[in-house]
C-alpha cells in the first residue's frame, strides 16, 4: 500500500514539473521584450498601421514596441503586460509563427521562386513587400483566392511569359516568402506594384502610391 502511494505521489508531481515546463515553454514562446525575429517584425509593421509604434522594423522586441504593445492591449481590453501572446496575435490578426502553415511547402516554394524573380536586386523589405502584395491578393475580391490562381492568372507577372521564374530562386527570396507568410507586410496592404523605369502600362501609374520601396512602387 505504502508503494503504491509512493507510486502516486511521484506520478502527480511528474506531472506538475511537466505542466509548470510546459507553461513555461508556451510563455517563453511568445514575442516579448528582448525577443528578434520576423514575428516581431509584423508586430511592428501592424502597430505601426494602427498607429500605436512609429520606431523602425526592425524585428527587434525593444521598449519601444513593449510600450506600443502595452497601449494596445490596453485599448482593446487585454491583460496590458507587454507580452504578444495567443490574444494578442489574434486582436492584432497576425498568424502565430506556432500554427501551422495555410500553406503547402510547395506552394511556398512557388512565392519564393516569384519573389526571386519579380524582385532581383531590391532590398530584403522589398522582396518582403512583393509578397505580401500576392497574399493581400488572395483575399481580395478582385483576384483569384488561391496562390496559384493569383500567380499564373494571365498578364499578372512578366516573369512567368519570359523565363525568369525558372531561374535559380535566391536564398533571401525564401526567407522572404516565409516572412510574408507570417504577417509582415511593408507594402501597408498593397495589391499592385511597378517599376517606373520599366513599366508600359499607363493604367498602373493611375493607382495611389502607399509606399516605395527600392525600384518598386506600392499601390492600392
Amino acid at each position: 500500500m505504502k508503494s503504491f502511494k509512493f507510486r502516486t505521489m511521484c506520478i502527480v508531481a511528474l506531472v506538475l514539473v511537466m505542466t509548470i515546463l510546459f507553461q513555461s515553454f508556451a510563455v517563453m514562446s511568445f514575442s516579448k521584450y528582448g525577443s528578434t525575429g520576423s514575428e516581431v517584425k509584423s508586430i511592428q509593421t501592424r502597430l505601426n498601421e494602427l498607429g500605436y509604434y512609429n520606431g523602425q522594423i526592425d524585428g527587434i522586441f525593444g521598449t519601444k514596441t513593449k510600450t506600443a504593445v502595452t497601449k494596445f492591449q490596453k485599448d482593446y481590453g487585454l491583460t496590458a503586460d507587454g507580452i504578444v501572446g495567443t490574444n494578442t496575435l489574434k486582436a492584432l490578426k497576425i498568424n502565430s509563427q506556432s500554427t501551422p502553415s495555410q500553406f503547402t511547402q510547395s506552394e511556398i516554394s512557388l512565392l519564393a521562386r516569384i519573389i526571386s524573380a519579380e524582385s532581383r536586386g531590391e532590398p530584403y523589405e522589398g522582396q518582403v513587400a512583393v509578397g505580401a502584395v500576392i497574399l493581400n491578393r488572395i483575399d481580395h475580391p478582385s483576384f483569384p483566392n488561391t496562390l496559384a490562381g493569383v500567380i499564373y492568372q494571365p498578364g499578372a507577372f512578366s516573369c512567368i511569359n519570359d523565363g525568369q521564374v525558372n531561374e535559380a530562386v535566391s536564398e533571401t527570396s525564401k526567407k522572404a516568402a516565409q516572412d510574408a507568410i507570417n504577417g509582415w507586410d511593408p507594402s501597408g496592404g498593397a495589391i499592385y506594384y511597378y517599376n517606373p523605369d520599366k513599366s508600359t502600362n499607363k493604367w498602373i501609374f493611375s493607382r495611389p502610391v502607399i509606399c516605395v520601396i527600392g525600384k518598386h512602387r506600392f499601390c492600392s
